[in-house]
């Protein structure tokens, strides 16, 4: 496996992000804003909202509206939005929810572009509220965005708009806050002040009627301003946009979400082992791990973490933290609070211990916690937290203080300020104790220094922070090129199973069925035959070889064992008829002689040295298809040992969903035993996972038990549910993370007659894209980036991981793949990328051909591929800037369709209109 380090980096400079063509800037930049509602009556919301966008001035005008005022808090007043005299792009409405389809219809009539609903009274009250919410939707119809309704409203402290009915505006920072709770808003804006958090947006987002999670973490993502994104979310509303934006963003920026009504009852559970594992809110934690989004339990803890990244952007190349303490004590209650949870502490290096010598107390702890002795004055502190921060093994640092006789803990915070300066690591205090403590925690404070009065909350959110770092290289990591699955899977005639299947009008497979689809991608099965007589089953076990297993044949039994289907280890003719008799009799007292098809026969496989696991997949109702890993066997319930994941997986996903696992130790060789194939096993889950999202017609599978040993992996049983036959194909449920496009994937012939592979890019290609780059030259590099671009900073991991690892959903990115006929080794020769301009239907595309394939046609082909994928996914335009002496990109534009038009000197406009 690939372990190639990836450094995150808080807000790098996005050369595909375009904040000026975001249309929800029109909430956050607004040139105008009407106040729908405005009132003079004192303690109102219409009063409130006007004046607080009055008193805080961000560079554009407000207009009153409301037809009973010629005025309203001296600014003339206008009787509806049509009759202000210019067009309004922000509105703010609050109104009785009855009005407030009227007031939208007249907006949309006269161009306003954003709406805040603040009104209550729509799906919360009941149907009468949802039937407005349909209303207002089809009003607004793609015209007009609208947050709310039933919310706060939002700020942008930088321009300084405020159109929220909150008592105070926040300070201008760089954390993002988005809360579906109006209450929750004010209680984050109380907390910030003491605290000197400050925001670049705070947003209460309300019912999400349109605006949802994945826009404002896509605006956000763009925001210069922003570092960081802090969320309070109720539901997640639509999964796929969620996910998909966070996945873009939290690379760059941390997202922290905290997500009420984590005790509510996990939908019901299916007839499949697999759904009664993955409870709604394991799935959740399970869609959070996958696109790096850090999951807090408590309002505390994302209070705490919005701080810390708010004063240090800094995350931990280690699990490694340093305890600096003048006392033993709470230098233990740290230590215990994040080994508790996972963390670890840092193995003081020689050198550090023999520099530390020098110049503390001789009796100092000599070991981490670095106890300093309770007379530790400021200069023994600075000297310490400087040693510690040249320690090459200390990757973050708690530093404690207890007010004692000799403390200055103002002093101490002072020196502590000027070492924090130095480093790139990050650096939390703790200054214990009350009045004494607090003008220097204060300072610390003011100095982008986050303190906390706990040592062990302090510990705990290192591991945190740390837990956000492996998640992202988990994502991030350039994972292993699969082996060719070309000869392997075969989904041709799994198609053809399911569809006979249904044919039948049946939606349970056999065993038999459901190991004939497993064995089509892959994945290895006990041989099977099926018997409908004590004859056959003797047939087949003398053909197979004794001892053999008996297992129930029905089109409608789910779990074998519960009604006396399953017979092991028979040695005889004698005791396989016995075993043929004894099912069918069990069968029919339980169940009906109508459930009895007859049996299956299998060899028996000697278990020893070896573990059950199971793999499965059930649909979840809001994030579709999920994958289950773990312990197996018929206690799979009992021990609750197991892994969620979103499908598509790849090596690095596979791996980190087989360690999150107990038994996964064990796997890996325990007391004797002979480690098990964890790269084959690795494997199967990744062909398991295609064949969920590339066979959508599956709702339920279980491989229970998967048997492991150091010998060999094999599926003994296996059962198969399909959707329901009403369902129709479009509404089927799908993968909460677009898999690979295959549809894109075609050959193509170059003009000198090699063969390509023109396919949507891969996380795997990182290493040819590494390669590619090294064949370009210096013009072909101007031309694409517009100014000379050095080679190693293409290749930089960071920049090709961003790349590499798309949304198939918010871009495409072609590669042209050439397989050298001698060797088989594998080169890219073009890249080419078409990126959906965030919030808009449009496209732009970018493209660059290595040098030796240059003028033979590759250009062309591939800029025709991204012209159809754009009409498939739905854009309705497609741009690009062209240097002005790139004249070959501009004849490759000018085949596909495209209109050029001269911008200024340097640049042309292509654009092509879709239908």
């Amino acid at each position: 496996m690939a372990n190639s380090p990836l450094t995150i980096t808080i807000d790098p400079a996005y050369d595909i992000l375009r904040s000026e063509k975001q249309p929800l800037s029109y909430f956050f930049n607004p040139k105008s804003v009407a106040v729908i509602g405005a009132t003079d009556k004192e303690g109102s919301v219409g009063r409130t909202l006007l004046w607080n966008l009055i008193s805080h001035p961000f560079g554009g005008t407000v207009y009153p509206v409301n037809p009973k005022r010629n005025s309203v808090l001296g600014i003339k007043a206008y009787d509806n939005i049509s009759a202000v005299p210019e067009t309004v792009e922000l509105v703010v409405i609050a109104i009785p929810a009855q009005f407030v389809p009227q007031v939208v219809r007249e907006c949309v009539d006269v161009g306003v572009k954003a709406a805040i609903i603040i009104s209550a009274g729509f799906k919360e009250i009941g149907e009468e509220g949802k039937a407005l919410e349909k209303e207002i939707m089809a009003i607004a119809a793609g015209k007009l965005r609208i947050i709310g309704p039933n919310c706060l409203g939002l700020m942008n402290p930088h321009s300084g708009l405020n159109a929220t009915f909150a008592h105070a505006m926040a300070q201008p920072g760089h954390v993002g806050f988005i809360s579906q709770s109006g209450a929750f808003c004010t209680a984050v804006l109380d907390w910030s002040f003491p605290e000197n958090v400050g925001f670049s947006a705070f947003i209460s987002l309300g019912s999400m009627l349109d605006v949802n999670w994945g826009d404002l973490i896509t605006y956000l993502g763009d925001d210069p301003n922003t570092k960081s994104i802090v969320i309070y979310m109720e539901s997640v509303g639509d999964a796929r946009s969620f996910l998909s934006a966070a996945l873009e963003v939290a690379i760059a920026k941390p997202i922290i979400v905290i997500k009420a009504g984590r005790t509510e009852a996990a939908a019901k559970a299916s007839a499949s082992h697999t759904g009664s594992l993955a409870g709604s809110d394991a799935v959740l934690d399970a869609a959070f791990r996958r696109c790096g989004v850090l999951r807090v339990d408590r309002i505390s803890e994302l209070f705490n973490l919005a701080e810390i990244l708010a004063k240090q952007p800094r995350l931990p190349k280690k699990p490694k933290l340093t305890i600096i303490t003048n006392a033993g004590g709470p230098g233990v209650l740290a230590t215990d609070a994040i080994i508790q949870r996972g963390g670890e502490l840092s193995e003081l290096a020689p050198e550090t211990i023999a520099a530390l010598d020098e110049f503390l107390p001789s009796h100092w702890s000599n070991s981490n916690p670095i106890d300093i002795l309770g007379d530790a004055e400021p200069e023994r502190y600075a000297k310490t937290l400087d040693v510690a921060i040249a320690d090459p093994n200390s990757a973050g640092f708690l530093v404690i203080l207890t007010p004692q006789a000799m403390t200055d803990p103002t002093a101490t915070a002072i020196a502590l300020q000027k070492c924090v300066e130095k480093t790139d690591k990050p650096v939390l205090a703790s200054w214990m104790g009350g009045d004494e403590v607090t003008e220097g925690e204060l300072f610390l404070n003011r100095s982008q220094v986050p303190t906390y009065r706990y040592p062990d909350s302090a510990a705990y959110l290192f591991q945190l922070l740390w837990r956000y770092k492996y998640t992202l290289e988990g994502i991030y990591e350039t994972p292993t090129l699969a082996p060719d699955t070309d000869g392997i899977i075969d989904r041709h005639n799994v198609k053809v199973i399911l569809d006979s299947i249904r044919a039948e009008g049946r939606t349970l497979l056999t065993e038999s069925e459901s190991k004939k689809v497993l064995a089509a991608y892959g994945i290895p099965i006990v041989p099977t035959g099926n018997a409908s007589t004590p004859e056959m089953a003797i047939a087949l076990a003398d053909e197979i070889g004794y001892p053999v297993v008996l297992k129930l044949l029905s089109t409608t039994i789910t779990h074998k064992t519960d009604v006396g289907g399953v017979e092991l280890n028979l040695n005889s003719a004698a005791s396989v008829e016995r075993a043929f008799e004894r099912i069918c009799q069990s069968v029919t007292e339980k169940v009906g002689a109508e459930h009895f098809h007859g049996v299956t026969v299998q060899p028996m496989l000697n278990l020893k040295d070896g573990y059950e696991l199971i793999l499965g997949s059930s649909i979840d109702g809001q994030f579709g298809p999920v994958l289950v890993f773990g312990s197996g066997g018929q206690l799979v319930e009992v021990f609750q040992d197991r892994a969620i994941a979103l499908p598509p997986l790849n090596s690095t996903l596979a791996r980190r969903t087989m360690e999150q696992t107990k038994i996964y130790k064990a796997l890996k060789g325990v007391r004797g035993r002979k480690a098990v194939n964890l790269d084959e096993l690795e494997q199967i889950l990744i062909r398991f996972s295609r064949l969920i999202v590339e066979q959508p017609w599956i709702k339920e599978m279980d491989i229970n038990p998967l048997f492991a040993s150091g010998d060999r992996l094999v599926a003994l049983d296996a059962r198969l549910v399909l959707h329901p036959l009403d369902l129709v194909e479009k509404d089927l449920p799908k993968p909460a993370i677009r898999p690979y496009p295959l549809q894109y994937e075609k050959p193509w012939t170059s003009a000198d007659g090699r063969e390509f592979m023109i396919r949507p890019i891969r996380p795997e290609d990182e290493p040819m894209l590494v390669k590619f780059h090294q064949t370009l030259s210096e013009q072909s590099v101007y031309f694409r980036y517009f100014h000379l671009v050095t080679l190693q900073s293409r290749i930089a991991h960071e920049r090709l991981t961003r790349l590499c690892f798309i949304d198939y959903d918010r871009e495409m990115a072609l590669v042209a793949e050439y397989t050298d006929p001698e060797t088989q080794t594998k080169e890219v020769y073009a890249v080419a990328r078409l990126s959906q301009l965030h919030g808009t239907t449009e496209g732009e595309f970018a493209m660059i051909v290595s040098d030796p394939i240059q003028r033979q046609g590759l250009g062309t082909e591939l800029l025709r591929r991204l012209v159809e994928i754009g009409r498939n996914e739905g854009l309705t335009a497609i741009t690009a800037d062209i240097l002005s002496e790139n004249k070959g990109m501009q004849r490759v534009s000018e085949k596909a369709g495209f209109t050029l038009k001269r911008q200024n000197f340097e640049v042309v406009k292509a654009t092509l209109q879709l239908n």
